[in-house]
């Protein structure tokens, strides 16, 4: 069985799609390929398909959406596997479980290739991180869950995963940068600042790709578009670190040169204190 969830909701078996067309038996399965060989107790499964107003028939409706699974997995199974489609969507005390290797879910081959270029972006192998980042965020292939109706215990997993895409997308830009790949960060740097117009890291790397770029005023432009933004839509000043980014430019400060400063730090780090 192969689950993808970074994007459209994809599960199959020998090819055969899994995935069921109502919206609660898709939130069901999602839940459960979020879990792989794990139990998911019946109170969090009935919580994310009806909320906290359960209706009364919501255990007997559960046990339903089960067994249609089960059928559509046993279909595509075929009759000469040994095992049954309830020993891969098993029945435990209180719960279900789906019983898969968790690298057969894209969610934890993405953790772990992010967890591995984190290692390797604190080990100072801006390389290897930059190549282990970039073949986590290749895995996306839109938001997660897009064509799940999500309730409140899968959207807690959505926005979870959507704030970790965007700090592998960060941690990513800041090895290409340490790499000296300035020229070529600019372009995605500029969709990442109008997708996200208040979040300051991506602006502080916007405004060192473009100042290594030659492109001074550009940078400056930058800083000063979104200080703009922060007063006038929260009523507060960029962060002390971004302003000192900011003097630092207009001083010509050698530390935002490629080869300056701690090598385990991007450069908006050093602007910490």
């Amino acid at each position: 069985m192969n689950i993808k969830l970074l994007g459209s909701l994809d599960a199959e078996v020998n090819g055969i799609s899994i995935v069921p067309s109502a919206g609660k038996p898709r939130q069901i399965l999602a839940l459960l390929a979020l879990h792989p060989g794990r139990v998911v107790p019946v109170p969090t499964l009935m919580e994310e398909a009806w909320g906290t107003e359960l209706p009364q028939s919501s255990l007997t409706t559960l046990q339903t959406y089960i067994l249609q699974l089960r059928r559509m997995l046993g279909a595509a199974m075929g009759p000469k596997v040994a095992a049954t489609a309830k020993d891969v969507l098993a029945t435990r005390h209180g719960g279900y479980l789906l019983q898969i290797p968790a690298e057969a879910v894209d969610v934890y081959v993405y953790e772990r290739l992010i967890s591995e270029g984190q290692q390797a972006f604190e080990d100072g192998k801006d390389t290897t991180a930059a190549h282990l980042l970039r073949q986590a965020l290749n895995l996306w292939q839109g938001p997660a869950l897009v064509d799940v109706r999500t309730g409140p215990v899968l959207e807690i997993e959505v926005l979870r995963l959507a704030q970790s895409r965007l700090v592998a997308q960060e941690r990513r830009i800041d090895a290409e940068l340490r790499l000296g790949r300035h020229v070529e960060m600019i372009a995605e740097l500029t969709d990442l600042i109008a997708r996200h117009p208040q979040h300051e890291g991506l602006h502080s790397q916007a405004m060192v790709a473009l100042y290594r770029s030659g492109r001074q005023a550009a940078a400056l432009d930058v800083y000063r578009r979104m200080r703009q933004r922060l007063i006038d839509e929260l009523g507060v000043e960029p962060s002390p670190q971004l302003q000192r980014m900011h003097q630092a430019m207009l001083a010509v400060d050698p530390r935002l040169d490629i080869t300056a400063g701690p090598r385990r730090t991007s450069t908006f780090d050093l602007y910490a204190a």
